[in-house]
């Protein structure tokens, strides 16, 4: 099934806005299962968007569209909806209700321009818009099924989930056709590694294509399939999957699209063990990670931003001989960093950073994009160095972050009898 986006607008044409939207529904779509294979934009002209729409009618079988619903004599999208299916406009009773209702339940007056949201193409079947003011709508034009919705993001998100994905999926059992997206999601090797690893695997595994999508600091394998034959469809998806973890190994740190966080927290709820955590340089974004998972308090103990060596000593007790010694990016003081913030919080882990993170105060010795991971259990405490050769700041908190939760995993993943 043939899917496209077009985004309308000058605003995005231009530049103005950065186009969001077609992010967000590309992405659930890919998620769905759907191909998109075209994104557009055009901005607020008839003429190219009545042209455009008729091209789209004559290639796709299902198209979103957002932006142009609004009640300003820019908002032409209707208009040109109408001119591309070759059809008048009308009031549409349903839509005019929702459109009062959206203004009456703030107790707003409603401005006489706003009636001209709810003025569809003859035949368009309205689409409900529960959190803004512009009904949005499907009409058929040529072989497609569009999809019109305004293009406040939080707007058109709610109307893709709640009610244009139903409708999508309803129009691709339809035609019977069954589609498959699996996302195995790696950290710690490069994009042309993984790349060079999984080399052939779409000859090994004929139907099944590849794709890699980069989100620093991870890389995410894609998998997709079509088809009719639903139990082929899912064998073949389960055995490419199986060899991709086989050849990626520990590299691999969710199969479903969770995050190293999320991972992380399932296991410690599993063993029902606890951590708390020391960072540094990483400034409290591990711990505001880990916190963004629902349900982490009944694991995530404590989390100490201990910055300055004087926050080291005093809370988290390591001495000053310890930092005279070897300085606060060190394998040995993050270990006391662990050690300490393990026994102020009595949890079962510590993890602990430190690190430079530019893009000032690297040395020779210890250049821009060092840190050091602590990690302290029941039965050890280790101290980790790595180096990454990022100059972005920014970059370097997030790559440190996801390397110490990285280390916690694999400490916490159950080992396999032949380790």
């Amino acid at each position: 099934m043939i899917t496209e986006i077009l985004v309308t607008g000058d605003e995005i044409r231009t530049g103005a806005v950065i186009d969001s939207n077609s992010a967000h529904i590309a992405q659930a779509l890919e998620e769905a299962g759907f191909g998109v294979i075209r994104h557009s934009c055009v901005g607020d002209d008839m003429d190219m968007i009545v042209c455009i729409l008729k091209e789209i009618g004559n290639r796709a079988d299902v198209a979103i569209v957002t932006g142009g619903l609004g009640p300003t004599t820019d908002d032409i999208t209707a208009e040109a909806a109408a001119k591309a299916a070759g059809i008048e406009l009308v009031l549409s009773r349903s839509a005019l209700r929702a459109v009062e209702s959206y203004f009456k339940a703030r107790k707003r007056p409603m401005s006489p321009s706003n009636k001209k949201q709810a003025i569809l193409p003859r035949g368009a079947e309205y689409i409900s818009n529960p959190v803004g003011s512009a009904p949005g709508f499907l009409l058929k034009i040529g072989r497609c099924s569009f999809f019109f919705v305004p293009g406040v993001p939080f707007e058109m998100q709610r109307m893709l989930s709640d009610e244009i994905m139903p409708c999508i999926e309803k129009i691709r059992k339809s035609t019977e056709e069954i589609s498959m997206v699996k996302t195995i999601s790696t950290f710690g090797l490069t994009e042309s590694t993984i790349g060079e690893q999984l080399a052939g695997l779409m000859i090994e595994f004929p139907g099944i294509k590849l794709g890699f999508r980069a989100k620093f600091p991870e890389i995410h394998v894609k998998l997709y399939i079509r088809g009719k034959d639903g139990k082929g469809i899912h064998n073949l998806m389960a055995k490419a999957s199986e060899s991709v973890i086989g050849k990626l190994g520990e590299n691999v740190f969710s199969v479903d699209g969770g995050s190293m966080e999320a991972v992380v927290g399932g296991l410690l709820a599993r063993k029902k063990e606890t951590l708390a955590v020391a960072e540094s340089c990483t400034g409290g974004l591990i711990s505001h990670w880990l916190t963004n998972v629902p349900g982490s308090s009944g694991y995530f103990l404590f989390s100490g931003v201990t910055y300055s060596n004087e926050a080291k000593t005093n809370v988290l007790g390591i001495s000053s001989e310890i930092l005279t010694k070897y300085g606060a990016v060190h394998q040995e003081t993050v270990k006391k960093m662990a050690q300490g913030v393990r026994r102020v919080a009595g949890a079962t882990y510590g993890l602990a950073t430190s690190g430079i993170a530019g893009p000032d105060g690297g040395t020779d010795e210890k250049p821009v994009g060092t840190v050091c991971i602590g990690l302290a259990t029941p039965h050890f405490v280790k101290g980790f160095r790595f180096f990454f050769p990022f100059n972005r700041r920014s970059r370097n908190k997030k790559i440190f972050a996801m390397k110490a939760l990285d280390l916690l995993r694999r400490e916490l993943q159950p080992k396999s009898t032949e380790d």
